[in-house]
């Protein structure tokens, strides 16, 4: 028992001493990680080899047994073998992989030492194997000695290493418990005569040489654990000295010449602190003209090259103000010879430099800042002489070396240039401008810098003081790109990019000028609002890039055929204003036939033909001030887009009510919904062939509070101008659906649908949840669009139509014959039904070209298999009219008036008296 406890001690202290070790070669150079690994490899290889003999000593204590003398050396073989090749192979790369194949390693070579081990007992017996438990003993313990690898080369705390300690501890352990279970001996029948070492003896050797040198790897890993804290104590105690030193400054830089450390003499002499260097170039102490002339880049590059610099410049402490300084720059290389700092130690000599040095350097550097300044500087004395100026003011005013030697009076320098970039010719007055600014200095000493622009060819910025001695510094500074860069901003601030042409902010600007102009002379002054027609189809056919070469091509000749009094402006998009004084109209009207020349010879788009509408407001006829002109003619143009025919319009006062009644009718109708305002009425359909009801017509009406009965041709173009008709139609057509879904003969519901309404993409899926939610059958709705809709977007149009074609609700084209209507829409798709607009049944009384209009529909309806239906009908002469054509449905007032919802008890659609529309 006494033996397995001194295997178990054994293999601890050879783990411990392992993973030591392993810690010092993780951390160590290259050439010294090779002799630590080497070192913990055999102290785990044979802490392990001499416990497992302790152990299997231990096991045979009770008989006096010998070893194999040649085994007993394979096994210790084994066991070295085993830990010199696994940790050379876990520590370089420290990867899991090599981690895993080191475990691997481990777990065979020590599981090789023990079946050695165990087969050089000297007995003349059989030994049992059991594959089983080998395979156990050489594969378990690998699962022990990968964490502790993996806990012994990570960077952790001290805790690890203890934990790493005992797993290779239990791993080793566990091999020879299986590994004793796994190979058993028979019974003896007596010792061999081999060369054979004696169990006492082999006993006490293997424990005191394991012991002997784990005691020695742990004392040697604890005295380099001394010598390294020792070393850290030096350190630190050498940087405490160098940073309390007070008369040197003493600073470290790295590589790339920025400060790392920072003692008390570098803050005595510079002023900085530790806080304000650290990582800071060193380059930041020296004097300006020195980094300009790139001395401390220099210094290091020799220091490097040399291994030291030194010399005396002038250095710059921290509140601006210089000293001469003797400075070495010592280059710092590591134990391979590469570069890892520099030490740099400066002094104060300022108090060994002799006057006249200090006045030279001085001087030169003053010549060196006078020739790197941005602006010219020019120094004369109190009698006008010139003392000095650099080579800037030179180059600026183009002045010959001869001119500008000192003692040159001040009107030479003017003839030859200065502030005269005109000529001799302007010598004079030039100096006499020149004195007048010096005595305004003079007086207000506090004026800022002034800028002369001569002739748009040189700007300059000019500041004059005055010294004590009565002479005075000019600096001057060239500014005419800044002036050109400002005015090309100024003009993109208030021109529009594309066209060239003024902005609204320009606009605006100028038009005020104007009104105030023709204010104070009692003029006139013509205020144009502009706007492309058919703009919006060149960019739909030919792209936008044609339509942006369009603008730019009117703004061109825009440019060109206008006077300068004359402003036109691109306000936005495809909209324009113009503005001009006029006295009398003839010149307004050469003014507007101008515009449509520019606009008209710019157009090169061949196959669509823009033109533009004119709205005219006149001030001070149709406003006093811009907004208001503006308005009117915007109302104009309006009026001129919206008749056919009429390209100019001049405002009228009417305009302005009909405007405010829209914008009063828009805002309201947003609310009429809500308000309960809207009502539908019905009017029946009925077949002429059976003279029975066929459906009924829903017909929107508003009743407006104030105002009264609205009619729907006034209030449908301001709901689909204004965006309102989406509400509305969704409104109406589940109104319809609701109440057709009661009446008690199934008749079918006609519903109109604008042309706006196409344009919403969730056109289809809205009527779809509409009917599923009032459950009226979509066999039962008829919708009613006009070809309009229909030509906006013909693909897109036809595509909705089918969708609800394949719904089961029927499609009429309403008011045919009245617009664009053609045989090639009735082709695309088959509509159910065909509406004649109730215009020709009005005028077939009298109008032969009425009723021939009214057989033609009606004939290619029979040919084509679409029923047809005449609205309008009044008189029982156009009934017979349509009986005799063979119209196959009418409605209209001779049927019924539109009434309320047929399934009300009381209703009457024959008492109705609402308009039919």
């Amino acid at each position: 028992m006494d033996l397995v406890l001194l295997a178990g001690i054994v293999c601890l202290m050879a783990s411990g001493t392992t993973v030591l070790l392993l810690r010092q070669a993780r951390s160590s150079r290259h050439r010294e990680r090779r002799l630590w690994t080497l070192a913990a490899g055999g102290a785990f290889g044979f802490g392990a080899w001499a416990s497992h003999f302790i152990a299997l000593l231990g096991d045979d204590s009770r008989h006096d047994h010998a070893h194999s003398a040649v085994l007993t050396l394979a096994s210790q073989a084994s066991g070295l073998a085993a830990g010199l090749l696994a940790l050379h192979l876990a520590v370089p790369g420290q990867t899991v992989r090599a981690k895993a194949l080191a475990a691997t390693l481990l777990a065979i070579g020590f599981g090789a030492m023990h079946y050695l081990g165990g087969l050089s007992l000297q007995v003349d017996t059989t030994f049992r194997w059991h594959p089983g438990l080998v395979a156990a003993s050489l594969l378990l313990p690998a699962l022990f000695f990968y964490p502790a690898l993996t806990h012994t080369l990570a960077r952790r705390g001290a805790g690890t290493l203890w934990l790493a300690a005992l797993l290779l501890a239990l791993g080793t352990a566990l091999l020879h418990l299986l590994g004793s279970a796994a190979l058993t001996p028979g019974p003896e029948h007596g010792a061999l005569s081999a060369p054979a070492i004696p169990a006492s003896s082999l006993a006490g050797w293997v424990a005191a040489v394991a012991l002997a040198v784990l005691a020695a790897g742990m004392a040697t890993q604890l005295v380099r654990s001394q010598a390294q804290a020792s070393l850290l104590r030096s350190e630190r105690q050498f940087s405490d000295l160098v940073r309390s030193i007070s008369d040197y400054a003493i600073v470290l830089l790295g590589t790339d010449g920025t400060v790392t450390q920072w003692n008390e003499g570098a803050r005595n002499l510079t002023g900085y602190s530790a806080q304000d260097m650290l990582g800071m170039p060193v380059a930041r102490l020296f004097s300006y003209g020195d980094r300009g002339d790139d001395l401390p880049a220099r210094t290091l590059e020799h220091a490097r090259e040399t291994g030291s610099a030194s010399g005396e410049c002038l250095y710059m402490r921290r509140d601006g103000s210089t000293f001469w300084g003797h400075g070495t720059f010592q280059a710092t290389r590591g134990p391979e010879g590469g570069l890892v700092g520099y030490s740099f130690v400066m002094r104060d000599v300022s108090g060994f430099k002799a006057d006249k040095d200090l006045i030279a350097q001085t001087s030169m550097r003053l010549d060196t800042a006078l020739t790197n300044m941005h602006e010219g500087l020019g120094l004369f004395d109190a009698d006008g002489h010139l003392v000095l100026c650099n080579a800037r003011f030179r180059e600026l005013w183009g002045l010959d070396d001869a001119v500008c030697e000192a003692g040159t009076p001040l009107a030479k320098m003017v003839r030859a240039g200065f502030m005269n970039p005109d000529g001799a010719e302007h010598a004079t007055p030039a100096l006499a401008q020149y004195r007048q600014l010096l005595k305004e200095t003079f007086a207000n000493p506090s004026l800022p810098p002034i800028t002369i622009d001569f002739d748009g060819v040189l700007a300059v910025s000019i500041a004059n003081r005055a010294l004590p001695d009565g002479g005075w510094v000019t600096t001057c500074d060239d500014i005419t790109e800044q002036r050109r860069s400002e005015a090309r901003i100024a003009h993109m601030a208030l021109h529009d990019s594309l066209t060239g042409l003024p902005n609204r902010t320009r606009f605006n600007q100028r038009l005020d000028d104007k009104l105030a102009l023709a204010k104070r002379t009692q003029g006139k002054v013509a205020v144009i609002a502009m706007d492309l027609d058919r703009f919006k189809d060149v960019n739909d056919t030919h792209g936008h890039a044609a339509g942006d070469a369009l603008l730019q091509s009117i703004g061109r000749a825009v440019t060109e055929g206008t006077l300068e009094s004359e402003v036109v402006a691109r306000l936005g998009g495809d909209e324009f204003a113009a503005a001009k004084i006029f006295t009398d109209t003839q010149d307004l009207s050469e003014f507007v036939s101008r515009l449509h020349a520019c606009i008209a010879g710019a157009n090169d788009c061949r196959d669509i033909e823009v033109g533009a509408s004119l709205g005219i407001a006149i001030f001070p006829d149709d406003g006093s001030d811009r907004e208001t002109l503006l308005n009117n003619a915007d109302l104009a143009m309006y009026r001129a887009k919206g008749q056919r025919g009429e390209s100019c319009c001049c405002y009228e006062e009417g305009m302005d009510a009909a405007a405010r009644r829209r914008r009063l009718l828009a805002g309201d109708l947003r609310q009429a919904i809500a308000r309960g305002e809207l009502h539908l009425l019905y009017q029946p359909q009925r077949s002429l062939r059976s003279g029975k009801l066929s459906g009924y017509e829903a017909l929107l009406r508003w009743q407006h509070p104030r105002l009264g009965f609205i009619p729907p041709d006034e209030f449908i173009p301001i709901a689909e101008e204004s965006g309102s008709i989406f509400a509305i139609g969704e409104w109406v057509l589940e109104e319809a659906c609701r109440e057709a879904q009661r009446w008690p003969g199934g008749e079918k519901v006609a519903v109109n649908l604008s042309a706006v309404q196409f344009s919403k993409p969730d056109l289809v899926a809205t009527i779809h949840g509409i009917l599923a939610e009032t459950g009226l059958s979509p066999r039962r709705l008829e919708l009613e669009i006009t070809e309009t809709a229909i030509i906006e977007d013909k693909l897109r149009a036809l595509h909705c139509l089918r969708q609800m074609k394949a719904m089961g609700i029927g499609v009429a084209i309403d008011d045919f014959g009245t617009g664009y209507s053609s045989l090639d829409t009735l082709h695309s798709f088959p509509f159910d039904k065909i509406k004649i607009d109730k215009s020709f049944l009005l005028l077939s009384d009298t109008s032969a070209q009425a009723r021939a209009i009214i057989r033609a529909v009606l004939a290619l309806g029979k040919s084509l298999a679409i029923p047809v239906l005449a609205e309008g009908v009044e008189t029982e002469a156009q009934l017979r009219i349509l009986e005799n054509e063979g119209c196959d449905e009418a409605q209209g007032y001779y049927f019924g008036r539109p009434g309320g919802p047929p399934s009300h008890p009381h209703s009457d659609l024959t008492q109705k008296t609402a308009v039919n529309t």
